[in-house]
């Protein structure tokens, strides 16, 4: 089964939390919650501390929902480039995922892209109507100059990650939390001169054959994967069926990983429903949020790709489709 988990982005309840919970979304995705200060404390709480992460839950649970992903980390650029100091990294994971096993939040979605995060080059192309999404292209990014670091070779991140998967997989199976691993996005490599290695239906064939516990999961996120692949529901019943999708992005583009742009989920060229009826046939039983959404007209944009009301309908979208496949 698959349960709405709506990403909470602003640092306490807004009005846009509480409509979620109005159009009927009980479950949450957090992020840490880097602006918790205790003035009881000698010293600053990390945003991974127990104290910190188990206020941030009953604020979530407070607003009405259930805190069942984290979809942050702390600082993780030397565990992936295997710097000095990634000891010091790993241990602030680590007891990320031992504090989320003590509070019952069930998947940390982390990511596997060095330096440079998830890129787009417009963050707010017409669309629809008028309303506005975000895209990339490549054509406009090979202008960028070279990131701190560069080059970034492949086959070092391939390495580091195994050395991570091998510290973290324990941990996070003692604590009772499932790791999902989000795909690069975009899938390239490399972007400014930094190695990309999480791109394909392989590399994840390849993610799972480094520790094949149940723990080692993914994050289907269908915008990434539909550029992977020409039949997404196909390799959702496959992951799927091999138990490995522990979180769903729900989104979808339209374009090639060197040029695309992000659509409304009614609008663009992947069956959406036809990928919900292979989570049920899979037998996923994994929480799924809606991601980068179109802005509408007069619409509130925290961060691009994460307005109100775009997100609604996208919200109320996935809610028929649920109901239709029952799925949810």
């Amino acid at each position: 089964m698959l349960r709405l988990a709506e990403i909470l982005l602003e640092p306490r309840p807004t009005e846009a939390w509480a409509q979620l919970r109005q159009i009927g979304v009980e479950e949450a995705t957090g992020v840490l919650p880097r602006s918790f200060v205790d003035w009881r404390a000698h010293a600053p709480e990390q945003p991974w501390a127990y104290g910190p992460l188990a206020l941030y839950q009953r604020q979530v649970e407070d607003a009405g929902f259930r805190l069942t992903v984290i979809e942050d980390n702390p600082p993780m650029d030397r565990l992936r480039l295997g710097l000095p100091g990634r000891d010091e990294e790993l241990a602030n994971v680590l007891e990320l995922v031992r504090n989320m096993g003590r509070l019952g939040i069930e998947v940390l979605c982390y990511n596997w892209m060095a330096v440079v995060p998830w890129s787009r080059t417009s963050p707010a192309l017409p669309a629809r109507g008028g309303a506005t999404v975000t895209a990339f292209d490549l054509d406009v990014w090979e202008g960028a100059v070279a990131a701190p670091g560069a080059p970034v070779a492949e086959e070092l991140l391939w390495e580091t990650l195994g050395w991570f998967l091998e510290r973290v997989v324990p941990v996070a199976e003692e604590a009772g939390v499932r790791l999902a691993l989000h795909p690069d996005d975009p899938p390239l490599s490399p972007l400014r001169g930094i190695g990309r290695i999480i791109r394909s239906l392989d590399a994840y064939d390849r993610v799972f054959a480094l520790d094949d516990s149940p723990a080692n999961g993914m994050t289907m996120c269908q915008g990434n994967v539909a550029l992977m692949t020409d039949d997404l529901p196909a390799a959702i019943r496959r992951f799927g069926a091999e138990g490995r999708i522990h979180f769903v992005h729900f989104r979808d583009v339209r374009g090639t990983p060197e040029r695309f742009v992000e659509t409304f989920v009614d609008d663009g060229p992947t069956d959406m429903a036809a990928c919900i009826r292979a989570y049920r046939d899979a037998g996923v039983e994994a929480p799924l949020r809606t991601d980068h959404s179109p802005a509408l007209t007069g619409d509130t944009v925290v961060v691009p790709g994460y307005p109100t009301l775009g997100r609604l309908h996208a919200v109320g979208y996935v809610q028929g489709l649920l109901a239709a496949a029952g799925a949810g």
